[in-house]
């Protein structure tokens, strides 16, 4: 006969020992400490564009090797990345407010004077300068705020309303993790504009603490977690996965750039080099959401159906 304890014992032994919640606690806060930026002072936001340099890393500009790139002037494709760059801050905002709110519903029932809520609420300081820091980056670019949809908007308050915990974490990685691949590509790369290469730069060095933050903790929500709650979290990280590729370039960019908003999205969604892009930003979030267990099922179908996983 199997003891009940046993599904548990096998799934700690896959992941290994977990590490103390409060020691992981007091190493990010240690390391907050150390690197923390206020973007306010630690960039030039007077500093006047560069000539010739791209706000995006071409490659990873969602018409890159498509037809219509081809026929793009590349003053015209510089420009798309100027605006997609700032629809990926609109999406960083949108969903840092939404990270924010999940983390505060996670510490809500939390002894206050832990180490572990200390640091979700370093976390949550975090990312209102980075909503901060994004929104004047949009200004600085003279772009329009490109909002997701209203249907994208208001499943992202029903998912506000009802995840689980480790459903919270599952989409706190991400929103996270794909940016955040992107994101290591653009700052050092010297072909584009420093004051988006700082942006950057903050952005990695201070979210490789929340990943780690969240990796942790949804490690540890799944040990023991309800059956009925790991299916759950399966269910709503794949839908989650779908919203956030759907929603990852608003459309509006390339009527803004004078293409023909029509044929510049039907060409990104044939376009292979843009699929290649999405899932190398991925891979590494699913992989580690497989080794959990939550790419089964009807999850793992929602996740191929996203485009993010091959």
């Amino acid at each position: 006969m199997t003891s009940a304890t046993e599904p548990v014992t096998e799934l700690r032994d896959a992941l290994g020992l977990l590490k103390d919640r409060e020691q992981v606690a007091q190493r990010l806060l240690d390391a907050s400490a150390q690197h923390s930026f206020d973007p306010d002072t630690e960039l030039d936001w007077d500093a006047p564009f560069e000539d010739g340099k791209w706000f995006w890393p071409p490659e990873l500009v969602s018409l890159y090797d498509t037809p219509l790139w081809r026929k793009m002037s590349e003053e015209q494709r510089i420009d798309l990345s100027r605006h997609e760059a700032a629809s990926l801050a609109s999406l960083g905002i949108w969903f840092e407010i939404i990270l924010m709110q999940l983390l505060v519903r996670h510490i809500y029932d939390k002894p206050v004077t832990s180490l572990h809520t200390r640091y979700a609420l370093t976390e949550i300081a975090d990312e209102c300068r980075h909503s901060m820091m994004f929104a004047r980056v949009i200004q600085r670019g003279g772009t329009p705020h490109y909002p997701v949809s209203r249907l994208h908007h208001n499943l992202a308050r029903l998912l506000k309303t009802v995840s689980t915990t480790p459903g919270s974490f599952a989409a706190t990685l991400l929103g996270e993790e794909i940016l955040d691949w992107m994101q290591r590509l653009t700052f050092p790369d010297e072909r584009i504009q420093p004051l988006i290469r700082g942006v950057t730069r903050i952005h990695v060095v201070e979210e490789a603490r929340h990943v780690r933050y969240a990796r942790e903790e949804l490690r540890r929500q799944m040990i023991d977690c309800p059956r009925w709650e790991a299916e759950l979290t399966r269910i709503s990280s794949g839908q989650a996965a779908r919203v956030f590729s759907e929603a990852f370039i608003n459309p509006q960019v390339y009527t803004d750039v004078g293409l023909d908003r029509r044929e510049a999205v039907a060409q990104v969604k044939a376009s292979g080099h843009r699929r290649d892009v999405m899932q190398a930003g991925a891979k590494k979030l699913t992989g580690f959401l497989d080794d959990l267990g939550l790419m089964k099922g009807v999850g793992r179908q929602l996740w191929r159906s996203s485009g993010l996983l091959p």
